[in-house]
């Protein structure tokens, strides 16, 4: 209706226990045979998607509207070969132009793509999204509109704070590091290819009228400018659980085991956050689920420590914060007046993180989110 050319990309109908769900195809293959290979559950996982795509495609062909479903390797999409968590390493969407032509809607498998051999790779978590930007990219698109089950990039998680809003706009930096501190509405994947191919993202619900989030460069926001000055010190808060801090203590100074602990950890396959070094002390956090391959890392190596479960980590992240002194001081105050417990932090030029205990996330939140008035301000 308003003379653009629309290409849809589609992830699996519904969630683990629907018929269709990613996660319900995977656990149809594992309940017969438990080590089934990496191959084999992209094969079946790759499925949802391509349902979904032949479903749309029929629902606007039967509402007049010329469709075409394609598979992720039909749209273009070139991966590396590695199963589960593959890489797209290039995108021809030739097949997708041709049907643009010839007026057609091509509605597109996400999350999925084929390497060099034909084998099909899925993308990992996000995928879709991930799918979405990079073929926007590829056409030269206007922009890419994301619709998922929330009205947009809240400044909080709803589902524990209910005064939280939807930011009407917000930097590719700014979503970038929401996505990498916990917020889960879109794949840090998706708006590095969005910062990097400067691609309009709009997140937003179908059923909500309201306008969503728009993503852009700093320079494109609406009234923004060029410039920074002015902007609020915080945009919106992310945040993870079930962390596990590990506190490494030496007697002196022992740089070899010390970097043999840090390869041994990154060889398992564990991912460290929040890393504090010092001559006789690290600090580091992670995953609960990976707490067991990092005590039998240092226990093999004789390296004493100490740990503490229960653990969440809470950001608070804004382009504007490094315009500003003092943000900092302002977060651990807001902290300390109610009585949470600051164990470790981390910083960059646009995010500071804390790690607290994880009773407190609630209320930690909730004193940052009053703290800079994210409920009462213009968020555009």
């Amino acid at each position: 209706e308003e003379g653009f050319k629309v290409v849809v990309v589609v992830s699996a109908m519904g969630r683990k226990g629907d018929p269709y769900a990613t996660d319900t195809l995977k656990s149809l293959a594992l309940q017969e045979y438990s080590d089934l290979s990496l191959r084999d559950l992209d094969l079946i996982m790759s499925c949802g998607e391509v349902i979904s795509a032949v479903v749309v495609a029929a629902a606007l062909s039967a509402r007049g509207i010329p469709s075409r479903a394609l598979t992720g390797s039909q749209a273009g999409f070139l991966t590396d070969g590695h199963y589960s968590e593959a890489e797209v390493v290039d995108c021809q969407p030739g097949r997708v132009i041709e049907l643009l032509q010839h007026n057609e809607v091509p509605v597109v498998a996400g999350f999925q793509g084929a390497d060099p051999l034909g084998e099909i790779n899925t993308l990992g978590r996000g995928g879709s999204d991930t799918t979405a930007v990079i073929l926007g990219a590829a056409l030269e698109a206007d922009k890419v509109e994301i619709y998922t089950d929330v009205s947009g990039i809240m400044t909080a998680d709803p589902l524990i704070l209910k005064e939280a809003r939807v930011i009407q706009q917000i930097t590719y930096g700014e979503v970038f590091q929401l996505a990498h501190e916990g917020a889960k509405v879109i794949h840090p994947r998706a708006v590095e290819v969005a910062m990097r191919n400067n691609v309009c993202v709009v997140v937003r619900n179908p059923e909500d009228p309201g306008t969503g989030t728009l993503i852009t460069a700093e320079s494109s926001l609406r009234g923004g400018g060029y410039s920074t000055r002015g902007r609020r010190a915080v945009t919106g808060i992310a945040h993870y659980t079930n962390l596990v801090q590990f506190l490494v203590k030496l007697e002196q100074p022992a740089p070899s085991k010390e970097l043999e602990m840090f390869q041994r950890i990154g060889e398992a396959g564990v991912n460290i956050d929040l890393i504090s070094v010092f001559p006789l002390m690290k600090a580091f956090i992670v995953k609960d689920e990976h707490c067991f391959k990092v005590e039998n890392i240092l226990k093999e190596l004789e390296i004493p420590y100490t740990m503490e479960k229960d653990c969440a980590k809470v950001s608070v992240v804004g382009v504007g914060m490094h315009n500003i002194p003092g943000v900092m001081a302002r977060v651990v105050r807001a902290l300390n007046e109610q009585e949470i417990e600051i164990k470790q932090t981390g910083d960059s030029n646009i995010s500071i993180s804390l790690l607290i205990k994880q009773q407190d996330l609630h209320k930690a939140i909730k004193t940052l989110h009053d703290h800079f008035y994210l409920s009462n301000c213009d968020l555009s």
